[in-house]
């Protein structure tokens, strides 16, 4: 059983208490990385590596949430192994998991509802990588690069 580790920052929290019902409805093992209480000095930056990081080392699977999703987004991208997606409507969510091998699912608590959410999570979750050549091709291609980066 794959766990799935969630966080969010001051402006994704209640979707985060919202989203642990759910999975823990569905049956799901998720562990919570924070933060543990709102508060608006609850940054986006912090969480999203810390759980980028334990997906990574875990080889789990993250749900990250923030106000737009994008700040949660590219603050996992910077660890190296976190595929981290930016997710808004449900066929997002599959091809992420289907094509890219996304590990993180980034999630919008302000510009997507949380019935919505719910239904990327699901979907998300459902969906498995896909190992056609042409997706093997491309991510292997983000991988070079990442070896061989200007730091």
């Amino acid at each position: 059983m794959v766990t799935v580790y969630i966080g969010a920052d001051h402006r994704g929290f209640r979707l985060k208490e919202k989203l642990k019902e759910a999975l823990r409805i569905w049956e799901i093992n998720v562990v919570d990385l924070g933060y543990k209480d709102y508060d608006v000095d609850n940054d986006y930056t912090d969480i999203a590596l810390k759980l980028a990081e334990k997906v990574v080392f875990e080889r789990g699977l993250g749900i990250l949430i923030c106000g737009s999703g994008v700040g949660v987004c590219v603050a996992a991208n910077k660890v190296d192994g976190a595929i981290a997606a930016l997710c808004t409507n449900e066929k997002q969510a599959r091809l992420a998991k289907e094509d890219d091998n996304s590990n993180i699912l980034c999630l919008s608590s302000e510009l997507v509802d949380e019935d919505v959410n719910k239904k990327i999570v699901k979907t998300f979750l459902e969906s498995v990588f896909s190992p056609l050549e042409n997706h093997i091709r491309r991510i292997n291609k983000i991988k070079e690069y990442e070896k061989t980066k200007i730091s």
